[in-house]
């Protein structure tokens, strides 16, 4: 029997404000790190679990265009809304039984719960990469 293919979606600007450790005096630079921090949990999770992040306005300039270098990990840019983003990437993941969206914000809880995923907050990922 094969593992659940499970899909983690990461809102990145929330996750890294959940933390009050001067992100915001760099945006992008505190988006690489959890890029890293990303990087090296995909090495531990189960190789049927990727994981998207979700970068939008000044934190996308840490993709620099190029692609992680981490198994199954993927960075999607918004080109306007991060939630708009995130909902897209979690109704169009038909290839995956389970979706866990990181993110504290209810309005965005709300939504991708209606396409069936579940929710999880920032500490719950912050745990897992600590």
């Amino acid at each position: 029997m094969s593992d659940v293919r499970h899909l983690i979606v990461v809102d990145a600007a929330n996750v890294i404000g959940s933390r009050a450790n001067g992100w915001w005096k760099d945006r992008a630079g505190a988006a690489r790190r959890l890029l890293a921090d990303l990087a090296g949990l995909t090495a531990k999770l189960p190789e049927s679990t990727e994981v998207t992040v979700i970068l939008e306005g000044a934190a996308k300039a840490a993709a620099d265009g190029a692609e992680p270098s981490a198994p199954r990990l993927k960075v999607e840019l918004a080109p306007r809304s991060g939630d708009d983003k995130i909902v897209d990437v979690v109704a169009e993941a038909n290839s995956h039984e389970q979706i866990t969206v990181v993110t504290s914000d209810r309005e965005l809880r709300t939504r991708v719960e209606a396409h069936g995923a579940e929710t999880v907050g920032p500490g719950w990922l912050w745990s897992q990469i600590d």
